[in-house]
Parts: C-alpha cells; structure tokens; sequence
C-alpha cells in the first residue's frame, strides 16, 4: 500500500504538471490570438491596419503580433505620431520581400550602432530632410546607393 507522504507527492507532483501544462496551454492560446484572419479584426485594427489588408492573412504569427500591438497603441498615439504610422504601413506594404529584409537588415544594423553614431547619422538625415527637393534628387541621382531609401519617409 502507498503511504500517505507518497500519495501527497504524487498529487503534488501531478498538480505541477498540470500547472505547467496550463501555462503552455494558455501561451498557445495568445500564440492562437496572432493568427486571426483580417475577417476576425475589429473595425477599428482593420482601419488602422489597412495598408496591409490584401496581406493579411500570408502575415507570420510574430509579424501579425507586431501588427496588433501597433494597432492597440495606435489611438493613445499623438496625431503626428498616427501619421507617420499610416506612412509607414503604407510604404512596408508597397515593399517587395527584398526590400523588406534590406531594411529590416538596415534596422537592426543602426540598432547596432553607438548613440555617438546614431545621433550623427540623424543629424546628417534631419541636414537632408531640410535641403530643396532639388537638391535631395540631385544627391540621390548622384549617390543611389547612399541615397536609396531616401523617398521612404
């Protein structure tokens, strides 16, 4: 016969295992929560997501979450800062695949860099940004490798 301290440990250990089982569950269920279609979006993720509609649903499950998270933040974001999101959505879904890695490769090698760096290279863009159009075309007809993403704004 199984002694009473063997018993409780066994519960116990049973109720640990259905804890953790409960946990990967429940980290399924949110996983499950990134893979709604663009029919199962609410009208107001479906107004803010729109540039990426006709995607939607080929999106990856990290790539959707992303996207929700965006859409959750979007309305506690100043009216600026909406705009400039709207402009992006926009311009990543009119990306083809490679541009996409370019600049997600281009991202992650600025994340990569010193603030020293950082700041210099957003000085040297803001010195862009103020220049005549003119002038902006006339250094990326010059310069297209340094100037291509120039127009993403």
């Amino acid at each position: 016969m199984v002694s009473f301290q063997a018993r409780l440990k066994l519960v116990s250990v049973f109720s640990a295992a259905l804890l953790v089982s409960g946990l990967i569950f429940n980290h399924v269920v949110l996983a499950d929560d990134t893979n709604v279609t663009w029919a199962q979006l609410n009208d107001g993720q479906r107004q803010i997501l729109n540039p990426l509609a006709s995607e939607w649903d080929t999106l990856r499950p990290w790539q959707r979450e992303k996207m929700l998270d965006i859409a959750r933040d979007y309305p506690k974001m100043s009216p600026s800062k909406q705009d400039l999101v709207r402009k992006r959505l926009t311009n990543w879904s009119r990306m083809t695949p490679y541009e996409r890695e370019n600049a997600r490769k281009s991202h992650q090698q600025f994340q990569s860099l010193p603030t020293d760096k950082k700041n210099e290279l957003r000085q040297k863009w803001l010195e862009y940004q103020k220049l005549p159009e003119s002038e902006r075309a006339r250094l990326r007809a010059d310069s297209p490798d340094t100037y291509k993403d120039a127009d993403l704004n």
